[in-house]
């Protein structure tokens, strides 16, 4: 067989490798799409009652009077650095964090790959974090892709959202020829993954001063933070006094449509800036979104309060319940998630959800016609998130419908 018949019947097997793999892809890719589309389960066509929608914070929308600041605030090219309502909030955003600056961006994925970049300038770098991060888990490794080319090196988180800090030396690579180097140490506070744990302010700083001794900068993925300085009653620079950046999201129980902001110094920050354009998060007119964030700095803090405690009267009314199957711990529920763990050779989490978004018979007329939304959330737990949008007698209604539903699951192992 000469050079060119061997070329031609490699190529041919390779295609048909290829052709094989991608309509298997393609099957696989259509299966997630279907399930995205038409996520189950699908609450009844004919339901006409109350709907408690608690499957995140995100899902909050602007109260009337942020809409009001968002239709006057004045407009100018973001871009150009000409909008003075982004300007303001930058300014505030940097005051309230007790850092040099800040930056405007449409996310906080954005926000959290930024900062990445930032710190590692040079690809073949490795960021250590836990195997719980958010940034790890669900921002699609974007530090790996093209433009980071930066290895994330996990920890094992702990239940409480931290980590053994002792791991920090040890896993920190930088002269040994076959290694790359560790350019930064990354935290999250609250800790979604982990219940929305607040994470202890002296193993922060603990964090902070091996990380500085070592000369490796400390980034905080702060999605919640507003959430930790509620519950902890600790000021946002003290728990952020150990860390260089944070990325801090106003989308989620500050109840904003869209945003989050990245704190650092006046120096970090014009490397962000450069790396929002080029990631494509340079906005025009961002002041009306930059409006809603400023409103939410002066209404939606202190508030936050009502759902960590909303989140603990859910974890109450189910541990008091004494249920077999179906149990939450007051004491793991910090702010406002409440993680509900499964007896899975009872319920799973997918059969838990799909009951708690329907309405058995004879249910309305003990408790009326309520229906939960949340998602599975591990293997064996269902996650529930408190927010702006789900008042106090949303709360008691969701409460007597867990009760109800429990004690059927329960009733069912007599």
């Amino acid at each position: 067989m000469n050079r060119c018949t061997r070329m031609a019947t490699s190529s041919y097997c390779m295609l048909r490798r290829n052709l094989s793999y991608s309509l298997t892809n393609r099957a696989i890719l259509m299966q997630q799409l279907r399930r995205w589309y038409h996520p189950p389960p699908a609450i009844a066509a004919d339901f006409q009652g109350l709907l408690v929608d608690l499957r995140s914070d995100t899902i909050t929308k602007p109260t009337l009077g942020m809409k009001k600041a968002m239709m006057d605030a004045l407009l100018g090219d973001d871009v150009y650095r000409e909008d003075p309502t982004v300007k303001e909030l930058e300014r505030r955003m940097a005051i309230y964090t007790g850092k040099e600056a800040a930056l405007f961006v449409p996310s906080g994925t954005m926000g959290n790959l930024i900062a990445v970049l930032g710190h590692c300038e040079n690809r073949g770098c490795e960021v250590l974090l836990g195997d719980q991060a958010h940034i790890f888990l669900y921002e699609q490794a974007g530090m790996a892709q093209k433009l980071g080319g930066v290895q994330p090196h996990i920890i094992p988180n702990r239940p409480d959202g931290t980590f053994d800090v002792s791991e920090i030396p040890a896993r920190v690579r930088d002269e040994d020829v076959h290694c790359p180097r560790t350019a930064l140490v990354c935290i999250e506070n609250t800790q979604n993954v982990c219940g929305g744990k607040v994470i202890p302010l002296s193993w922060i700083d603990q964090v902070g001063s091996i990380a500085k001794s070592l000369g490796i900068p400390l980034h905080m993925d702060g999605a919640r933070l507003m959430n930790a300085v509620i519950a902890s009653g600790e000021s946002a620079p003290r728990i952020l006094q150990a860390c260089e950046t944070a990325s801090i999201c106003l989308s989620k129980g500050l109840g904003t449509p869209v945003g989050s902001v990245i704190v650092g110094s006046e120096e970090f920050m014009y490397k962000a800036l450069r790396l929002r354009k080029v990631l494509g998060g340079g906005m025009r007119q961002a002041g009306m979104l930059a409006a809603a964030g400023l409103y939410a700095i002066d209404n939606m803090i202190d508030r936050l309060a009502d759902d960590h405690r909303h989140a603990q009267q859910l974890a109450q009314a189910i541990h008091g319940m004494g249920s077999r199957s179906v149990k939450c711990s007051p004491a793991e529920v910090h702010t406002n998630i409440a993680i509900v763990h499964l007896a899975t050779d009872i319920i799973t989490p997918e059969q838990f959800c799909k009951r708690l978004l329907a309405v058995g018979e004879g249910e309305i007329s003990e408790i009326g016609e309520v229906a939960i939304k949340v998602l599975p959330w591990t293997s064996d737990s269902v996650r529930f998130v408190t927010h702006f949008d789900v008042n106090s007698e949303g709360i008691e209604a969701a409460v007597s419908k867990l009760k109800y539903v429990i004690g059927e699951i329960d009733s069912q192992l007599d």
